[in-house]
């Protein structure tokens, strides 16, 4: 007996001036920059091999750009979700990591220890983006088969990454997420299995080996 298998490619988006920066870019708009572009239209020809079910995208720039520019090596078109969007944080947005270091002391320390117990102040908690994004898994195991192309951020991945392995999210800074990356499962039979994590090998002179930001 055959059963029908999805392939869910987790992407995290190209690169952006804030990555380079180190800025918490959360629901702020921020562009891919030339570089982000390159890495996107390679991750296209990277999956063009593939014939792609369907793409959904964040509808945040950075990874809308990318999820088009992997549609045009394909024959879908990009369906923007919510439950895609970035991580919400609040009070830290747009600022750099040194000065929420400085200016939220006590609650970055609890951030880089324990993630899974931090709400941003004016934010939003891993918990609450496991709600959304593991809404978004169900729905597209249920809609295709074949593989699906899901464009996203590193938080948004790191922490789908945790509920599809069956871990909680006090597991999130074990896992690493690299701009223009890309982590894959299997969906056989009710079981998530991890077939290939953090790939970026196909960006050749674009890949930046310290971009898990």
């Amino acid at each position: 007996m055959v059963f029908p298998m999805t392939e869910i490619i987790l992407a995290r988006h190209g690169e952006t001036e804030w990555n380079v920066g180190v800025r918490y870019r959360g629901r702020i708009d921020v562009n891919l920059n030339e570089l982000g572009v390159k890495q996107g239209k390679l991750l296209g020809v990277h999956l063009s091999r593939l014939k792609i079910a369907a793409i959904y995208s964040s509808p945040l720039n950075r990874a809308l750009d990318t999820g088009n520019i992997l549609a045009r090596y394909q024959h879908v078109d990009v369906q923007v979700t919510d439950g895609l969007v970035d991580f919400d944080y609040g009070e830290w947005q747009g600022l750099s990591d040194l000065a929420v270091r400085k200016l939220y002391p006590a609650l970055h320390r609890e951030w880089l220890a324990s993630p899974h117990l931090v709400t941003m102040p004016g934010g939003e908690s891993l918990t609450d983006v496991r709600e959304r994004a593991v809404g978004v898994v169900k729905d597209v195991v249920w809609r295709h088969s074949g593989s699906v192309a899901l464009v996203s951020h590193r938080v948004v991945n790191k922490v789908l990454i945790c509920s599809l392995l069956g871990l909680d999210n006090s597991r999130f800074w074990d896992i690493r997420m690299d701009v223009g990356a890309i982590t894959t499962f299997e969906y056989v039979k009710g079981r998530f299995i991890l077939t290939k994590h953090n790939d970026s090998s196909y960006l050749g002179a674009t890949r930046n080996p310290l971009s898990d930001f």
